[in-house]
């Protein structure tokens, strides 16, 4: 099950950042990537959810970032930002991922997807947002 989410992550962030840079409609991102990917390896209820979860909080999400970020969030290199969004709906929205799994994938993504060093950014940035959503579950495993 891991492995189908991790999949349905990579696509998700690779249909927000398209979301986000040609400003398409959701459903048809939906349906090319339904086309265009093999999804039998992939958790495409998840894959839905991100896809769909990420736009329609959009300012909820930007708005836990904003403090922690170095600079306004249109300004942060894409494929970061759709990284750093995707990991703030799951920290917010999907209290059954634990905050280290949600933390470790965005790092991958960030490794896989990212500039070279993307990874670091993005690391700080969803530590400070768990430490901000989910301070009981990080302080319970204390």
């Amino acid at each position: 099950m891991s492995n189908a989410r991790s999949r349905a992550r990579e696509l998700a962030v690779q249909a927000i950042y398209q979301w986000q840079m040609a400003g398409q409609d959701i459903i048809d991102i939906q349906n090319q990537f339904t086309k265009e990917y093999d999804l039998k390896k992939v958790d495409k209820k998840y894959f839905r959810e991100l896809l769909h979860g990420v736009p329609s909080k959009i300012d909820e999400l930007d708005s836990h970032t904003a403090a922690l970020l170095d600079r306004p969030i249109e300004e942060v290199d894409p494929i970061e930002r759709a990284i750093i969004r995707l990991g703030t709906y799951e920290l917010e929205c999907r209290p059954d991922v634990p905050v280290r799994v949600v933390i470790n994938e965005a790092i991958e993504l960030a490794k896989k997807f990212g500039a070279e060093q993307s990874h670091k950014y993005v690391n700080s940035i969803m530590d400070g947002v768990a430490k901000k959503l989910r301070k009981a579950e990080l302080t319970s495993k204390k």
